[in-house]
């Protein structure tokens, strides 16, 4: 927010219904067993090396299949050679590595024999595997042996046609395994924690403010945790990539006597760009009885306890773009004043003042009731489903994370009526990750059967990060900042049950990554209802630091998924911003069923924001902007549709519901564009909307209709930054 699709290359598999009574048994006899089995030693996962290196090939179909495209990790992109035998493609890994397995996925055009070679340098060949069975589809060979470079021979094709590869995988290690990973230790120097007498708490707070307050793209990264106690006379000021929580179990076990801040002051009063950073597991007192907690996006407020009030606008009453507040009590009044959207779950409030635009509440005893379009509030008496966030704490003297269980239909805080059920994990058992670690140790980690916790920092990953074991926790301080280099995902999630992503930014590298994160595998099956994976406070951001590109941001493959308050962003403001320079299709894309998003942020990609394919879907809270700086009408074409829907629910989907969602454009580089909808949906029965509503800021650009052809358009109102809005739909 600044100042003022394709189908999946196969569809997603949809339930019918749930596993057996059988399975279950299966699954939890597994677990069992598992449980008893020592640990192994690590041993060094195979990673994808082949993605994003040199490649080469004997020939080329035509221009738009490069053997790049083989190589690149897009499902939808390939390569495919001249119609003659024999023909080949070759990858350079840039240095020797272990082999294990070569993963080829054919085209229609596939070879009935080939044969996989390996080279130390690129001249002299191996033949590791042949065959004259070719099936096509995809294959996996495995393989051993140590080589630099790995090629595909064809010597007979299957069709008529040539050879053609949407994907050419290599998997094996390289030489630097770093061996066992030793868990636990220290928490890096970006961690200061405070205790009652600790000195000078005041002066260390506003040495990281100073360096904080207006660093929105800067490198400093931190967290100030307070052990439990009393602290009198404080003001801690939050800035950019600053996480302020406490090592108590409760909120109540750790008091601030004073303020807990966020102005506006370094941008004029603006609070529209005072993003990435986060308030946990406090209690607080305001000096005057109301604390000033001025955000927007990838700001949360959580497991809180003000003993007063919440201000949520800057001094001034500026503009601000939005935020998210779940598990905490605010004693007193919450004024959202010029807060254009807001959503808050699961908690306890003494009252809410004002609407802008979109105020969501699920699961919040003493929010106001459903009043959409006018005053603009959308409630829910419940949360369907929802698991807080994982958090570090002090057990006597020994530092744990703390991971809360699910609940159902939820409503008020987990900790209003003592301990909240969970479990609780030594950090023994946790790789405690520090800039510079690479991400072969933190594989190597996750292999060892670790949890990973990031300390704040920035870490640049030149492979994707695995986790691969059911019930992992991965959680960053201090908006910990992962980067992907050459083109490379950031971070995997096996199709398994309870993984915990919390508490992180991924930050696109300059060379296009197909996927930045994913959750579950392409045709994940498995049912996760009992022990869900959860997304929470987790970022993504595609430029603005610099140039970065992402095909799509986010893809959740696994069932039953909770996506709980993240906001993806392709930049419209900052460093490596342009139409093509910070290229980004597509934001979210779901293809799992049973996936609850609570408190989605998604906004400014070059097509479609989010694209929901899977069945049963849930959204409660959606905020967008379309992409500012499209050039013309042109780019943003869509067939003979105008411009690609914020929020686009698959016609092949049968049930979908979403609560209180809005979409705005700002279309400063060619104001005469024309977006025909925020929102398309097949129209059926079990699909259904509630409380939508579209934007034209200043007349920047105008939606003709909010959802499909239904609601007015936002044309005559000009340049009034009037909402067009709809209560229900159908």
């Amino acid at each position: 927010m600044p100042a003022v699709g394709i189908r999946p290359a196969s569809p997603p598999s949809h339930r019918s219904g749930r596993r057996g009574l059988v399975g279950v048994l299966v699954t939890a006899l597994a677990a069992a067993l598992l449980a008893v089995v020592p640990a192994t030693q690590a041993q060094a996962a195979p990673v994808l090396l082949s993605q994003g290196k040199p490649v080469t090939a004997s020939s080329q179909e035509h221009y738009g299949t490069p053997a790049t495209a083989a190589v690149d990790g897009d499902d939808g992109t390939r390569w495919s050679s001249a119609a003659s035998d024999p023909q080949w493609i070759r990858v350079d890994l840039g240095a020797p590595a272990s082999l294990s397995r070569v993963e080829l996925r054919w085209e229609a055009a596939y070879a009935k024999s080939y044969r996989i070679e390996t080279s130390p340098n690129g001249t002299d060949w191996t033949t590791a595997h042949s065959t004259t069975t070719g099936a096509g589809g995809t294959e996996t060979v495995n393989l051993s042996g140590t080589a630099r470079y790995v090629r595909m021979l064809g010597t007979v094709r299957a069709t008529p046609y040539g050879y053609s590869l949407w994907e050419f995988k290599v998997y094996g290690t390289t030489g630097d395994d770093p061996g066992p990973v030793t868990p636990g230790g220290d928490l890096g120097p970006n961690v200061h924690v405070f205790d009652p007498s600790t000195p000078g708490i005041q002066a260390k707070l506003d040495q990281v403010f100073r360096e904080q307050e207006s660093a929105q793209f800067g490198s400093g990264r931190h967290a100030f945790l307070f052990k439990p106690g009393t602290y009198d006379n404080l003001n801690a000021q939050i800035g950019f990539y600053t996480q302020i929580a406490s090592l108590g179990l409760s909120p109540d076990d750790t008091t601030i006597n004073g303020d807990i801040t966020v102005d506006a002051g370094w941008f004029n009063g603006n609070a529209t760009q005072n993003f990435w950073r986060g308030a946990e597991n406090l209690a607080v007192k305001p000096v005057n009885g109301t604390n000033r907690w001025a955000v927007s996006q990838a700001a949360s407020f959580r497991r809180m306890h003000v003993k007063g009030g919440l201000n949520l606008a800057p001094n001034g009453y500026g503009w601000a773009s939005g935020g998210y507040i779940a598990d905490s009590r605010i004693d007193g009044q919450v004024g959202n004043y010029s807060q254009q959207q807001w959503y808050t779950r699961d908690s306890s409030i003494g009252g809410w003042s004002n609407s802008v635009w979109n105020q969501v509440f699920s699961g919040v005893e003493g929010a106001p009731a459903t009043s959409f379009p006018e005053p603009r509030y959308t409630t829910l008496g419940t949360t369907p489903i929802s698991r807080e966030k994982p958090f570090l704490y002090l057990d006597g003297g020994e530092y744990k994370v703390f991971a809360p269980a699910k609940r159902t239909d939820a409503r008020g805080t987990t900790w209003a009526s003592g301990t909240p059920r969970g479990e609780s994990i030594p950090l023994s058992k946790f790789y405690v990750v520090k800039p510079g670690a690479t991400a072969a140790t933190i594989n190597a980690a996750l292999a060892q059967g670790l949890h990973l916790l990031f300390t704040p920092g920035v870490y640049h990953v030149d492979r994707t990060i695995t986790v691969e074991r059911a019930n992992t926790i991965v959680l960053g301080l201090g908006l910990a900042t992962i980067i992907p280099d050459n083109g490379v995902t950031a971070m995997k999630v096996a199709d398994v049950d309870g993984v915990r992503l919390a508490g992180f930014l991924i930050d696109a590298g300059p060379v296009n990554s197909p996927t930045l994160l994913e959750i579950g595998p392409q045709g994940a099956s498995t049912d996760h209802a009992a022990n869900p994976t959860t997304v929470q406070d987790v970022y993504i951001r595609i430029g603005g630091a610099g140039a970065g590109k992402a095909t799509t941001s986010m893809v959740v493959n696994s069932h039953d998924t909770i996506i709980d308050h993240t906001w993806v962003w392709r930049a419209d403001h900052g460093e490596g911003v342009g139409w093509e320079t910070n290229r980004a299709d597509y934001g979210v894309r779901v293809n799992g069923d049973d996936v609850l998003a609570t408190g989605l942020f998604v906004e400014h990609f070059n097509k479609y924001d989010v694209e929901w394919y899977g069945e049963r879907g849930r959204t409660i809270f959606y905020q967008n902007e379309k992409a500012y700086d499209a050039p013309n009408q042109a780019a943003i074409q869509n067939g003979t549709t105008k411009g690609y829907a914020a929020y686009r629910v698959d016609d092949s989907v049968d049930t979908h519901e979403a609560w209180g969602l809005g979409s705005y454009c700002n279309y400063n580089v060619d104001p005469s564009i024309r977006q025909d909808h925020g929102f398309k949906t097949p129209v059926k029965p079990g699909v259904k909307f509630h409380s939508l509503l579209v934007v034209s800021l200043g007349g920047m650009g105008h939606y003709n209709h909010v959802i499909n052809d239904t609601g007015a358009s936002t044309v005559p109102a000009g340049t009034s930054t009037v909402p067009s809005t709809v209560v229900s739909f159908p």
